[in-house]
């Protein structure tokens, strides 16, 4: 791709705050710099948002309120719709903006598009399926009736891994219910989610239903937010050191809150697997999003009669990925988003060796410029490896073995974290048992992504709470009322 379309994308997406009616500047005047993680240069820079901006952008969501929840749910399906039809359009646009402010490869940023286009789909159609009932009191003499109404305003956290994709998971079902929001991006990747926000302005969303204040002051700027009276839902994706910090933030209104916080998957293949589908798997679990993804494997647990096999066919196929620039044409494997992030990853590959874990292959920093880190097989993990305890959030899989069913599910589930597990086994009772026996909210049962919207989203334990996508999205912005209708014989 030239320089000069690039520059065009990116030249094409607001850079102020949207809030209520308008895209505005920062009420300091502040702006605060967007860079190429693969070369380290600003690629633009977008208005940094301050308290009162936050207080401001609040204010416009609970005005907006009333009238969005009296809104028909029919025209806010339809609304969706059209948001879906446009992302679409655009996916192309779409997907070189995602490439350019976080990194990984442009094919991968138009299968997250595609990914994040479905939510607005899903959703459109879930809008007009909230329903209540109505029943008979079991002693007669009364009728109950239940009734859903949206919860009202929401303050949403998005991380930088999936700026769109996390954007329209959390969008979509607040909008189908008819509830208002807050948005602040990541301040790595804000230019998905302001661009995301003008597509359903251009769909119809009303003036204040959707407001973003981008920010390089998280904290600072998101507290008030949280413990502001008027708001009465948060939803946030990230860290759980984080996620517990907002918990406790949250707690003083008592909302409504919504956790989808970190992970440390476990990959577990079996004696039986099939290992041509626990490479592919273990490919697609690991390396989605270059490794930065809560649901990525962060550690895999082989059985020792198949762990040398398992590891030189992994390790085949990682060193064939090809690293470079995410725009560019031919390339599997982007930068890192930052520096710092990438430091991470090197300590905890240094630690792991320190322990007497083997490079298989990568285990370094590759290219001149930018992020970049090899994709990396480390065999024969010791147990007390940090790599095994914390996630990695980058392109390494660090191999560890088992001998029995009972030692591989007590390995996987020895970790704070819940969100997912993926499993390679050929025996459906093990399958099944194993199943059910793992402290995890999904499962990848022979398969190595989970993700789908028309599924629940979400983990226990420290991986947090409520789920998103599938039919339960929706009732994260739905209360309950009971009526108690008296009615005499």
């Amino acid at each position: 791709m030239t320089a000069d379309k690039e520059r065009d994308v990116v030249s094409a997406v607001p850079t102020g705050l949207l809030i209520g009616s308008e895209w505005r500047e920062s009420g300091s005047g502040g702006r605060f710099e967007v860079e190429d993680p693969s070369t380290g240069e600003v690629i633009a820079t977008v208005a940094d948002a301050t308290v009162d901006d936050g207080d401001a952008a609040l204010s416009a969501a609970v005005a907006a309120q009333p009238s969005w929840a009296a809104t028909a749910a029919r025209e806010r399906g339809e609304l969706l719709r059209r948001a879906f039809e446009l992302v679409r359009e655009r996916s192309d646009d779409l997907a070189v903006l995602m490439t350019l402010e976080m990194g990984k490869a442009v094919k991968e940023s138009r299968a997250e598009i595609t990914y994040a286009a479905e939510f607005l789909r899903w959703f459109s159609e879930e809008a007009a399926r909230v329903a209540g009932r109505y029943s008979q009191a079991p002693a007669g003499g009364s009728r109950l009736l239940t009734m859903k109404q949206p919860v009202g305003p929401s303050f949403f956290i998005m991380p930088w891994n999936f700026p769109t994709a996390m954007g329209t998971r959390k969008i979509a079902p607040a909008v189908a219910a008819g509830c208002t929001m807050v948005v602040k991006p990541a301040h790595e990747t804000p230019l998905s989610m302001l661009a995301l926000a003008e597509i359903l302005r251009e769909a119809g969303l009303p003036d204040g239903v959707l407001n973003v204040i981008p920010t390089s002051t998280s904290g600072t700027v998101s507290e008030p937010i949280i413990r502001d009276p008027r708001l009465r839902k948060l939803s946030f994706t990230g860290s759980t050191a984080v996620g517990r910090t907002l918990i406790e933030q949250s707690a003083q209104q008592v909302l409504r809150v919504s956790m989808e916080l970190g992970g440390n998957a476990p990959f577990l293949v079996f004696a039986d697997a099939d290992l041509d589908a626990a490479v592919d798997g273990a490919m697609l679990a690991k390396m989605r999003n270059v490794g930065e993804a809560c649901t990525a494997a962060n550690r895999f647990h082989v059985h020792e009669s198949v762990a040398a096999e398992f590891t030189d066919r992994l390790a085949e196929r990682m060193s064939a990925l090809r690293l470079g620039r995410g725009t560019d044409a031919g390339v599997d494997v982007g930068p890192l988003v930052s520096a710092k992030q990438r430091g991470t990853v090197e300590e905890l590959v240094a630690d792991a060796v320190d322990r007497g874990a083997k490079v298989v292959t990568g285990g370094g920093r590759w290219g001149d410029a930018g992020y970049f880190y090899q994709p990396t097989v480390l065999g024969q993990v010791a147990p007390d490896a940090r790599i095994l305890a914390e996630e990695v959030f980058g392109p390494v899989a660090p191999i560890s073995t088992f001998s029995s069913d009972e030692e591989a599910l007590a390995a996987a589930n020895d970790t704070e974290f819940g969100l997912v597990a993926y499993v390679f086994t050929r025996d459906l009772e093990r399958a099944l048992r194993v199943s059910e026996g793992l402290e995890v909210g999904m499962v990848g049962l022979n398969a190595g992504i989970v993700s789908n919207p028309a599924a629940p989203f979400g983990g226990v334990k420290a991986s947090g709470f409520g789920r998103e996508g599938g039919v339960e999205g929706i009732e994260e912005y739905l209360e309950t009322k009971y009526v108690a209708v008296s009615l005499p014989s």
